[in-house]
């Protein structure tokens, strides 16, 4: 990702700072729990009007009740959205849908049983609250996670298949990914002026460490290790499209560590190939949709049930 500042030199357009506080308690729905008042500046009142834009990673799916049409989307009801809006009492428009690219956006998406409309079409001049979880796809995510399965725990295969000498395709997929997010977040800052704007990154889909569980997880130790790296520069990227571009970066990748999809069942956030909890493969499960839920409550200074 060398060259990313001189790419980003463009001149921005000028945003006034959001200066949003939050005085009251509010009762909530989720376990009936009354919050107290949270940190200054944090935009959760009660009521706010709240838009979660994203991926799979965001629709989370198979983890609850289907939540809106069209059900190519696969969005959850119990996914960090539903989960965020059910703590604060946000108003939540949720228009998150699998397999979503940036360009999905601004475009409609097709899905089993029919289109998701433009993402950015949810937002408004009244949104006050926007999450925006994507990248994954743009890098061929899918594609990924079925090439670098091995047949064998030996070698780098997955490496061999993504790298030529010093190009890694992997690596200029992310760099290309950040001018993607930088359109994004301005679009987003356009269409919703007056709204704090999240950045949501990737969890730990893999072991922080060590050779990963093959045959579990069909991937040599060294592709793991491969791998790994690619998961880092995804969540880099995305947390300098965030710093520069007005939005607050979440990282989830620091609260599910140990709970990948190497982890046993009962611990394991993230499902692996074979899932052994309601989820889609190398995705979050309900564990994993809470823990992204409550990386983005205390990212908004929000507490939560211990």
């Amino acid at each position: 990702m060398v060259g990313r500042e001189m790419q980003r030199s463009r001149t921005r357009p000028w945003r006034p700072p959001i200066v949003l506080r939050l005085f009251v308690a509010l009762t909530v729905g989720l376990l009936g729990v009354v919050l107290a008042p949270v940190a200054l500046g944090a935009p959760t009142a009660a009521g706010q009007a709240y838009v979660a834009l994203g991926d799979s990673y965001t629709a989370s799916p198979l983890t609850g009740a289907p939540a809106g049409p069209p059900p190519g989307c696969l969005r959850s009801a119990n996914n960090y959205p539903h989960l965020v809006a059910e703590r604060t009492a946000a108003q939540l428009t949720d228009v998150s849908c699998s397999g979503a690219r940036t360009r999905d956006f601004a475009a409609p998406q097709p899905v089993q049983g029919g289109e998701n409309p433009p993402q950015y079409d949810a937002l408004g001049a009244g949104t006050q609250l926007v999450t925006v979880g994507i990248g994954g796809n743009d890098i061929g995510f899918s594609e990924i996670v079925q090439a670098c399965v091995s047949p064998t725990p030996f070698g780098t295969p997955c490496r061999d298949r993504y790298t030529q000498g010093p190009h890694d395709e992997l690596a200029a997929r992310i760099d290309d990914l950040g001018d993607r997010l930088d359109d994004v977040l301005d679009e987003v800052h356009r269409r919703a002026p007056d709204a704090r704007v999240l950045l949501v990154g990737y969890p730990s889909v893999l072991p922080a460490q060590g050779p990963g569980c093959y045959p579990v997880v069909p991937y040599t130790p060294g592709d793991v290790e491969y791998l790994r790296g690619v998961l880092d520069q995804l969540n880099g990227e995305i947390a300098d499209a965030a710093a520069d571009g007005d939005a607050t970066y979440v990282d989830t990748r620091t609260p599910t560590l140990g709970h990948d999809v190497c982890a046993l069942p009962g611990e394991r956030w993230i499902e692996g190939l074979v899932p052994t909890a309601p989820a889609a493969p190398v995705h979050p499960n309900a564990l994993g949709s809470a823990a992204m839920s409550r990386a983005v409550l205390a990212t908004l200074g929000v507490p939560t049930p211990a």
